[in-house]
């Protein structure tokens, strides 16, 4: 098996948005083969089961925000709209991908400082007024690049200080590594696992409404990121990077598998930390609870600064953490 980072940054490398799938099945398909079965369904979810006994799900979404290409303007500008929750105030002069006939490098245009007026200068742009320029006529950029096309930000996998590490998408491919490294110690105990990576969450959690579908699982922990405390964040509202894992508390999640999570990490030694929801959790865990005649379900996050930005920001450790969390907790369940 691979270190946490260079799972991590291979996760990253591929992008995902809904409906453009293809390249993180085939990266899956090939991470998962050697612990089961490994099927996709109708919406590209990814799924892989193994084992006997309790039946355990494990859910992190592999999809990531970004754009979709609306028009190409008769000089060649790309003009777009927003697929899933992006942060518009980072657009200005941000790196893109679009991901036509192949891969096209673009630039979304800024304004000089010099020329932007007064009234405008705190303001971020409507999707809808941006322009990505690819450097070609609209002839040339017609050729290569279709309406419809998505669009990303641009690949990076940045090494930080310490342990933590910077990329456009770890919102959730931080989950999903988490995942991929408690598997190999499932594997092991004497229960059935089933990791459901699934897809659209950031078009509206539409990959786990149906991925749970006729698996019958005892229990589900939804793995997503939260928010990490920065500057003019609120504390209460936030973890802390590098705290570990954060363990959901919500009247939308089972209150015997968040117990059972905090006594799993207290056993274990297990660095958590406690995120309490008011109401739903705006993750998987929201509807694979009532997903068929219900599953019990629960909640861990992994604090992410910088959430839908070209720059999420994670510790490493976190992730190795929920790792651990989570093989803890099936332990548990199996009685080892």
């Amino acid at each position: 098996m691979m270190n946490t980072e260079e799972l991590l940054e291979m996760l990253t490398s591929v992008p995902c948005m809904g409906g453009s799938e293809n390249r993180m099945i085939d990266l899956l398909c090939k991470i998962l083969a050697p612990f089961g079965e490994v099927r996709t369904d109708a919406v590209n979810n990814v799924i892989c089961t193994f084992g006997e006994g309790f039946h355990l799900l494990l859910d992190a979404h592999t999809d990531e925000v970004g754009m979709v290409v609306t028009s190409v303007t008769d000089d060649g500008f790309i003009k777009a709209g927003a697929c899933g929750g992006i942060d518009k105030r980072m657009l200005s002069g941000a790196e893109v991908s679009i991901w036509g006939k192949r891969e096209v490098k673009g630039i979304i245009s800024a304004l000089p400082p010099h020329l932007v007026k007064a009234s405008d200068e705190k303001k971020a742009p409507e999707i809808s007024e941006i322009s990505i320029d690819v450097g070609m006529s609209r002839e040339d950029a017609e050729k290569i690049i279709s309406l419809g096309d998505k669009i990303t930000f641009k690949r990076h996998f940045t090494e930080l200080i310490g342990s933590r590490v910077s990329s456009n998408c770890l919102d959730d491919r931080a989950g999903v590594a988490a995942v991929i490294l408690a598997l190999e110690k499932l594997k092991k105990l004497p229960i059935k696992v089933t990791a459901l990576f699934s897809t659209q969450e950031e078009l509206g959690t539409r990959g786990a409404k149906i991925g749970p579908y006729g698996l019958n699982a005892d229990e589900a922990i939804a793995i997503d990121v939260s928010f990490g405390y920065t500057p003019n964040c609120r504390k209460d509202e936030c973890g802390e990077v590098g705290k570990g894992a954060m363990i959901g508390i919500s009247p939308a999640l089972d209150k015997n598998i968040s117990d059972g999570l905090i006594a799993a990490a207290k056993k274990n030694e297990i660095k958590y930390q406690i995120e309490v929801m008011n109401g739903k959790t705006g993750t998987d865990a929201d509807v694979i609870s009532v997903s068929g005649c219900g599953i019990r379900s629960g909640l861990i996050s992994i604090p992410l600064k910088y959430m839908h930005t070209p720059v999420e920001v994670v510790d490493i450790n976190d992730v190795e953490s929920v790792a651990a969390l989570i093989t803890a907790y099936a332990e548990e369940r199996a009685g080892v």
